[in-house]
């Protein structure tokens, strides 16, 4: 017999994980929204030239391939693939709609992606991203902007702690210049770099060792990037983490000049939600090979990894389009947000409730088009309500509903309709009543307020 189970890193949703997910997505939509942002959505397949050689070298091994079809399914080549997020595509369509679309271009963008990665605590081969993005400038209002909106919406799930690190390429650059490493090895020096958090001091050293780089570079780096990178936390005085690095590039123009749009962005910040959130983190490396200028990534204390990051990337959109484009952006991670959030009890308690309000129990076979009837009156006063299907005993609905959650049950028999009221029972406190019909439903809607909990 077929197992039951879905595929390793891929999930079923029931109606509880549907409602906390829709939530989630509802605060974040609403923020990014208020920010100005449109919205878009692109193809769950992309032609695979287009993922191709956007993510670097260990991004391309992680891109589920599809197979070509037909009578070219036995050639084993693919020329499609699943997309790899969300940024890309984004670039995609700026080229293709350039005419259509605005010089400064703001979008957000909800969607599954998938990754060819090994399934793990809080990490799936399929998950939501929830980016938000802006073309055409190149500002440090831009940045300023992204930091907020994610700050915010972070704030409004209740992650009040939550911190923004920041750093820059072209910093990281000039450290790697400035230590010694190659030009054309900057590219393993930062892979390696970005696992600094999970694999520590010692694994970054291996990793450069792997990589033919000399174990005595991964010092050099790490040294100049100070005891506080090390050991994962962030600078909590911005400015000294810049100054330090600034003394140590000086004369490196790329690096001199990324510190300085750094400092602007902390200056822009300061003015918005983000405020007070951004901390400088000069180990922060960030694995996309496309980044180009400030990155960012979002943290909470005792929490290894990330909950959402991103970055500028000024030369993408050029890829497709063949003149450059100036972009930013910045994705929160859903699947993580939402494994945080159920461990930590941070859900609203009526995220997870049932479906339905209300039950419209059936008092015998021939009441069916009774109840449906009463079930769409109630309806029009904007509550929830679900029809019990069989004529079954009371008592049996009565499970049914407290095993659904259902907080009210509503019976029409025929004392109650002779006297043109309903009898309710509120299965929260087992109390029972008899309301007007004709008031029904205002009535009911009294009833499911906590302050009306329990006082039938």
């Amino acid at each position: 017999m077929a197992s039951t189970a879905p595929a390793r890193g891929m999930r079923d949703f029931l109606p509880a994980d549907v409602r906390r997910r829709a939530y989630v997505i509802g605060v974040i939509r609403g923020v990014y929204e208020r920010y100005g942002f449109e919205p878009l959505e692109t193809p769950a397949v992309e032609n695979i030239e287009t993922l191709l050689g956007k993510y670097g070298e260990e991004g391309n091994q992680l891109i589920f391939k599809i197979l070509k079809r037909g009578e070219h399914e036995a050639s084993g080549q693919a020329d499609l693939a699943l997309r790899y997020d969300l940024t890309v595509p984004l670039s995609r369509v700026v080229a293709e709609h350039r005419g259509a679309l605005p010089r400064y271009f703001k979008r957000f963008q909800i969607q599954p992606v998938w990754r060819a990665d090994r399934p793990a605590r809080g990490r799936f081969r399929e998950f939501y991203q929830c980016d938000v993005d802006a073309t055409g400038s190149t500002s440090p209002v831009v940045e300023a902007e992204l930091c907020a909106a994610a700050c915010e919406a972070m704030q409004a799930l209740g992650f009040s702690d939550a911190v923004l690190r920041l750093n820059h390429r072209a910093v990281l650059a000039g450290v790697l210049d400035v230590a010694g490493v190659p030009a054309d090895r900057h590219g393993d020096a930062l892979v390696a770099l970005d696992k600094l958090d999970k694999i520590g001091l010692d694994g970054v050293k291996a990793e450069y060792e792997q990589r033919g780089l000399a174990p005595a570079l991964a010092d050099t780096v790490l040294g100049i990037l100070g005891a506080a990178a090390i050991s994962g936390a962030v600078a909590a005085d911005n400015e000294a983490a810049l100054s330090r690095v600034e003394a140590f590039v000086a004369g490196h123009e790329a690096a001199t000049a990324g510190i300085a749009t750094m400092r602007e962005v902390l200056s822009l910040a300061a003015h918005t939600p983000a405020a007070g959130q951004l901390r400088v983190d000069l180990s922060l490396a960030r694995g996309l090979s496309y980044y180009t200028g400030c990155i960012m990534e979002m943290t909470v204390p005792d929490l290894a990894g990330s909950l959402g990051g991103g970055g500028r990337y000024d030369n993408l959109v050029g890829m497709f389009l063949g003149q450059q484009v100036p972009a930013a952006g910045f994705s929160l991670g859903l699947e993580r947000i939402l494994v945080v959030m159920g461990e930590r009890g941070m859900f609203p308690a009526h995220i997870a409730a049932t479906a339905a309000d209300v039950l419209v129990a059936q008092w015998n076979a021939s009441s069916a088009g009774e109840a449906l009837a009463l079930a769409h009156a109630l309806r029009r006063h904007g509550l929830r309500v679900e029809v019990y299907p069989d004529a079954d005993k009371l008592g049996k609905q009565f499970k049914y509903a407290a095993s659904t959650g259902v907080p009210l049950v509503v019976i029409e028999g025929e004392d109650e309709k002779a006297a043109g009221e309903l009898t309710v029972k509120d299965l929260r406190s087992g109390e029972q009543r008899r309301l007007p019909r004709a008031d029904a439903g205002p009535l009911l809607r009294d009833l499911l307020t906590p302050a009306s909990s329990g006082s039938l």
